[in-house]
């Protein structure tokens, strides 16, 4: 009788991943349970739906960079299954790649469901059982083989591969701590600010290139295009000081104040350089900043200056008034949105007990761990999911080293 791999976790990881497993071992029989009716829905809403797969950043140096926790054992990873290896395989497997001027990676196509189909596809050709609404409860080790409990049912299992992603509770992690897995206490990451207080929020939809945004009270700064929203704002500014920020930020209750130098890294000196004092023209049709042009009315109505005032007539106290506002404009954070279908957790099973070169448990031998479950996150992307492939892969070679890339 052949051997059963069980892969916990229907998400990109556990597809690839079980992937992996059958084209290395074609004699098990590899068995992928997720819990929902759902596979793969956070490779569906990734991106915008276009799945942002992967990042062209080559050096392995500067990958790991894009990760707030993980870095050093990631680097180790990436060295066995890297981004380019990525694009390869996704190549191989008929699904070509672009990248686009950010560096973010999507299929030529921009549909998520080109991923979807390309990891579906693979899975029922290898012969991969996917089973939904499995629910995995607990697992007992019995000697080198595995038991594991879903409500009434009992599955056997020679080797299983951990995917089930992140989670933020606790909870989720229980029967892992049970198995005397150290857990890092799961918290957000990658979400958005809520500024319930203040009116910038009345201009949804705008975007501000490449501004700085800082945390007061800590040493979080971090500069990046910036989306005003609904509820305050987002964009790539705003998400990666929630990446980077996550436990202080959550140790601050989500209550806390950002300053914002509109024009990035530029100080007060460089802002007054341009200002185009001898220009005759109203202020709000001379922009020598570039903003969109609610923004940029919006900032003149905010210090009070007439937007049909001309930047001559501009007296020494509004001067500096504009010149404090641009380089440090401060708004009051007062909670987060995390979008359900797209969330990334800080936290998880902790690295050190993780072996990098198999991904198997240091604690719990023939159980392997990969993507989210561990405590590694990257910033917006398609850094999570580099992270997830180049686990997974590793995982579902099940320690088997003598293995070519496939």
């Amino acid at each position: 009788m052949g051997k059963t791999v069980v892969v916990i976790g229907g998400g990109a990881a556990g597809f690839f991943a079980a992937i992996r497993c059958k084209e290395v071992n074609p004699s098990y029989e590899v068995i992928l349970m997720e819990k929902t009716n759902k596979v793969l829905s956070k490779v569906k809403v990734s991106g915008g739906g276009r799945c942002n797969v992967t990042n062209a950043t080559f050096s392995n140096a500067q990958l790991v960079k894009h990760y707030p926790r993980g870095d050093k054992f990631l680097k180790k990873a990436f060295e066995q299954f890297s981004t380019e290896d990525t694009i390869n395989w996704f190549k191989r497997n008929g699904v070509e790649l672009h990248a686009e001027e950010d560096k973010r990676m999507f299929p030529i196509t921009n549909n998520s469901t080109t991923i979807i189909d390309c990891l579906l596809n693979k899975a029922r050709k290898l012969g991969i059982r996917i089973e939904k609404k499995a629910n995995v409860d607990s697992i007992e080790k019995v000697g080198k083989e595995f038991l594991l409990f879903l409500g009434e049912q009992k599955f056997e299992a020679h080797k299983v591969i951990v995917a089930q992603g992140g989670s933020n509770k606790i909870e989720s992690y229980h029967w892992l701590e049970a198995l005397d897995h150290k857990i890092e206490a799961p918290i957000p990451s990658l979400f958005t600010f809520n500024m319930p207080e203040e009116n910038i929020k009345e201009l949804p939809g705008v975007v501000v290139k490449n501004v700085q945004a800082k945390v007061l009270t800590t040493k979080l700064k971090t500069v990046g295009d910036l989306l005003v929203t609904h509820w305050g704002m987002s964009g790539p500014a705003i998400l990666k000081l929630s990446a980077w920020g996550a436990r202080d930020l959550f140790n601050l209750g989500y209550d806390f104040t950002i300053s914002l130098n509109w024009l990035g890294e530029k100080s007060e000196e460089d802002a007054r350089g341009m200002f185009p004092l001898e220009s005759s023209k109203k202020m709000i049709n001379e922009n020598p900043f570039d903003f969109p042009k609610r923004f940029w009315s919006y900032l003149l109505s905010k210090i009070e200056i007439e937007e049909d005032s001309n930047w001559l007539s501009l007296s020494k106290k509004n001067k500096n008034k504009l010149v404090n506002l641009l380089t440090n404009d401060q708004y009051k954070v007062k909670g987060k949105t995390t979008f359900k279908e797209e969330f990334v957790t800080c936290g998880g099973v902790a690295l050190q007990d993780v072996d990098v070169t198999t991904m198997q448990s240091k604690r719990c031998e023939g159980l392997y761990l990969c993507g989210e479950v561990m405590d590694i996150d990257g910033i917006t992307g398609g850094f999570n999911f580099q992270a997830a492939w180049t686990t997974a892969y590793i995982a579902g070679t099940l320690g088997e080293p003598s293995f070519a890339k496939l």
